[in-house]
């Protein structure tokens, strides 16, 4: 199976820069082929990548999301019978639609083992509100298509512009993750693990309770007990990884993902395998999620006091477990874990962005976005 991944962005926006990043720290011992298609001009970046071992067909006759739909298909037989890739990147025209390069994709997919594994927009954070403004068209269909969005140049905005700028993106997306963080301080892999939504700090602290309650119910009742409540084994598969936590919610492990966006959070109901359900048989096992994503920066005393005021239950419901990471005041990055009576507050790499998840019983949603929010 052959994965294809987009990478769209106005020009300018930064998309070869990502790529480069992504295929010298993530991709190294991956067989990739780049396609490049840059609107009937010479593939100028073609260079760096052949001197990297990376292998393009380059398309420079015309914009694979326009006339060259055909020969698109073409070109990827012809990619996939020479090669034999793992991966394609596909870097389409600055001025794309995000949508026609998916259908291309989708298109030449047919009889072939390939899928389309996921589809990214870089936006160049200082010119969001521009190019929102005068080319709304096409950067709106990029920015309503990715599943992930990359923001490039957030280091050269002040906190109040880089919130400002995910909210106008947040208009026309509210499920992609947007990576905020700096790339300087992303480690490439991080970049891809958030892309292709591999790891999931909702997914992680629903398992996380679920397993403390099924132990917790299996003690109560005992293996005789005859009340119907493990008519199924259920297994839990726990991976505790202290430095990530790029939410998303996918837990059939389709690509609808349902992204946390600023400042809103969503209430999720699940079942013992952290699927959403309607239907359950006991309701203390029916818990609910809240998360919140942000590019705010925090102190360790402000994340510490957030946390010593989850205790209050009739305040904002019973917490039975929270967990995050946000940028520091201090130039650094703050994470942390929640449960009951007892919290840990330390340092951590930088994050994608800074995003916060809170796990319990009738959860105060109003309340936690306050007690969260900047």
């Amino acid at each position: 199976m052959t994965k294809i991944d987009i990478v769209s962005g106005f020009l300018g926006a930064g998309k070869t820069t990502l790529i480069k990043k992504l295929l010298k720290e993530a991709l190294a011992d991956e067989k990739v082929v780049l396609i490049e298609n840059e609107f009937g001009e010479i593939g100028i970046d073609g260079g760096f990548l052949q001197e990297a071992g990376i292998e393009i067909k380059e398309m420079n006759s015309g914009c694979i999301c326009c006339s060259l739909v055909g020969d698109f298909g073409t070109s990827l037989k012809e990619v996939l019978t020479t090669y034999t890739p793992e991966r394609i990147l596909i870097e389409p025209s600055g001025v794309g639609k995000l949508s026609d390069v998916m259908k291309a994709v989708q298109d030449a997919m047919a009889d072939r083992d390939v899928q389309l594994n996921s589809a990214v927009a870089v936006v160049d954070a200082c010119k969001c509100k521009m190019y929102l403004k005068n080319f709304g068209e096409f950067f709106i269909n990029q920015i309503e298509h990715a599943g992930t969005i990359v923001l490039s140049r957030t280091d050269k905005l002040s906190e109040e512009k880089l919130t400002a700028c995910v909210a106008m993106i947040r208009e026309h997306n509210e499920k992609a993750t947007i990576i905020t963080t700096p790339w300087d301080a992303l480690e490439g892999r991080d970049i891809l693990e958030t892309i292709e939504g591999a790891k999931d700090l909702e997914a992680e602290l629903m398992r996380e309770v679920m397993e403390h309650h099924e132990e917790h119910h299996h003690h109560e009742h005992g293996p005789d007990c005859t009340c119907g409540c493990h008519d199924h084994d259920h297994e839990h598969h726990h991976h505790e990884d202290e430095e990530h936590g790029h939410h998303h919610h996918d837990h059939d492990e389709h690509h609808d993902h349902h992204h946390e966006h600023e400042e809103h959070g969503h209430d999720h109901h699940h079942d013992h395998d952290g699927h959403e359900h309607h239907h359950h048989h006991h309701a203390d096992e029916v818990f609910t999620s809240w998360g919140l994503e942000t590019p705010a920066v925090y102190t360790k005393e402000e994340i510490s006091q957030i946390l010593k005021e989850l205790d209050h239950e009739e305040e904002y419901g019973m917490v039975l477990r929270a967990k995050g990471m946000v940028a520091g005041a201090d130039g650094g990055w703050i994470y942390f874990d929640y449960v009951p009576e007892e919290s840990n507050v330390r340092d951590g790499k930088p994050g994608v962005t800074g995003k916060f998840c809170v796990i319990g019983s009738k959860l105060k949603e109003d309340k936690l976005a306050e007690l969260f929010g900047k």
